[in-house]
């Protein structure tokens, strides 16, 4: 079955990042500035996003902003023709720059925020002042009249504070909130152990959302991501593997996800020496967990295949070693219990972060 056209793509553009923070996405082994594609490189992915049938480009990191050409790049996707959103912690971004982005063609902002409170927040961020730093962006994002989207990563340290996060978002005028669980791949998996919240705190918090969706229904759109760790079903993740969504990492490999290259052995394509359309429409790891037919026991004839589409590949492969296996947030997986085996393990740990670094 010939797959549709990607929505959007996910340009990762650096590893670089002045936060250091302990759930990054970006996997463990980080990519150097040698690495990185350049601004032409980029352009011409972009080209090649939009003749693919993308419609949105979702500038990112690391944080996009350590990129110099940040503008020349913003210009470059707007000249393809994409929606450009600006992924970014905001702690590099000034008034004089917002202004270069947005002539430039940027229409969107979304920000991630650690927490509502600043000294958690920072601590989460390693990095002092940041979040006094965030409330400044918001402000100049709201200021230049641009689309603005608060992402806000929550775990077991600050997933207490959520209303207060829904009240911050309110405030610095966004539109849309990502309340989004941490995802334990990369280094949130390394940091699991201080970042699991308890089942106690995650319907908590799942009643904190429904409430907040009814209240302020017309003022502000709240996504919600739940972690797996505490489910009987799992979820069908980036809506199953390569099928509405990619990602070029900085080095420019190609992939169906951006947790994707945490599955070891899996050979991608890399956008030097093969196309977009060439990686969507034929590489072997795009092929590799698409549809239904790879499936095991017990995926294998489910009623809920084409709904889940097998749940989480990088999830799979991060608790069981083996990305073909059924993920274990299904209750019918035969390695089920592995979550328990974390949360058992997580009640009696003390809290402290490995961080993310180069």
């Amino acid at each position: 079955m010939t797959p549709e056209p990607p929505l959007a793509l996910l340009a990762e553009l650096t590893h670089r990042c002045p936060l250091q923070c302990p759930y990054c996405s970006n996997p463990v082994a980080l990519a150097g500035p040698g690495e990185e594609l350049t601004t032409a490189e980029w352009a011409g992915v972009f080209q090649q996003a939009a003749a693919l049938g993308c419609l949105q480009i979702h500038l990112s990191g690391g944080e996009p902003m350590a990129r110099r050409d940040i503008v020349d790049l913003t210009a470059a996707a707007s000249a393809a023709g994409l929606y450009t959103n600006l992924i970014t912690s905001g702690v590099l971004l000034d008034a004089p720059r917002l202004a270069a982005l947005r002539q430039a063609g940027l229409e969107h902002v979304q920000l991630s925020v650690q927490d509502a409170e600043a000294g958690s927040a920072d601590r989460i961020a390693n990095l002092p002042g940041a979040h006094a730093k965030k409330l400044a962006a918001a402000a100049l994002v709201r200021d230049a009249g641009l689309a603005l989207t608060l992402n806000a990563v929550v775990h077991r340290q600050n997933l207490d504070r959520l209303p207060e996060l829904i009240e911050l978002a309110l405030a610095m005028g966004a539109g849309r909130l990502e309340v989004a669980h941490v995802q334990y791949y990369g280094w949130a998996l390394a940091n699991r152990a201080a970042l699991l919240p308890t089942r106690a705190q995650l319907d908590a918090a799942t009643a904190t959302v429904t409430r907040a969706r009814a209240a302020l229904s017309g003022r502000l759109v709240i996504d919600y991501v739940v972690p797996d760790y505490h489910a009987s079903r799992p979820k069908a993740c980036m809506g199953g593997w390569g099928r509405r969504f990619l990602a070029v990492s900085p080095g420019g490999r190609i992939l169906p996800c951006h947790a994707a290259e945490s599955i070891d052995g899996m050979v991608f394509p890399n956008i030097r020496d093969t196309s977009l359309h060439a990686a969507w429409y034929g590489a072997e790891a795009f092929e590799r967990f698409r549809g239904t037919d790879w499936m095991p026991s017990p995926c294998q004839g489910c009623e809920h295949a084409e709904r889940d589409w097998g749940g989480c590949r990088c999830q799979a492969f991060a608790l069981t070693g083996d990305a073909a296996a059924t993920d274990p947030a299904c209750r019918l997986s035969p390695h089920h219990a592995v979550l328990a085996a974390a949360l058992e393990e997580a009640a009696g740990f003390d809290g402290s972060f490995r961080f993310r670094r180069l």
